[in-house]
């Protein structure tokens, strides 16, 4: 499945949650990170991410889609992180 995820983390929390999404996905902009994933994959993931937050303080927010193709892109201005693959 595509994933784009969204997370806004107290100060003290989000550095790991940075080093957990990278793990996972692709970062795009701060705090905001997409990509392919698996159910199982999601599931370590948010399983991690819970550990780490405080519920109360934080939010993480997930878009999720079968596939990329059915999502339309729109960048405007410049791209922080492109997620093209290089050959």
């Amino acid at each position: 499945m595509y994933i784009i995820l969204v997370y806004d983390f107290g100060q003290k929390r989000v550095g790991k949650m940075l080093k957990l999404c990278r793990r996972y996905l692709n970062w795009i902009q701060n705090s905001v990170f997409e990509g392919e994933m698996t159910e199982v994959q999601l599931k370590e993931m948010l399983h991690e991410a819970k550990r780490i937050m405080n519920e109360e303080q934080d939010s993480l927010i997930l878009f999720k889609n079968r596939d990329q193709k059915w999502m339309d892109k729109q960048i405007v201005g410049i791209e922080r992180q492109s997620t093209d693959d290089f050959l």
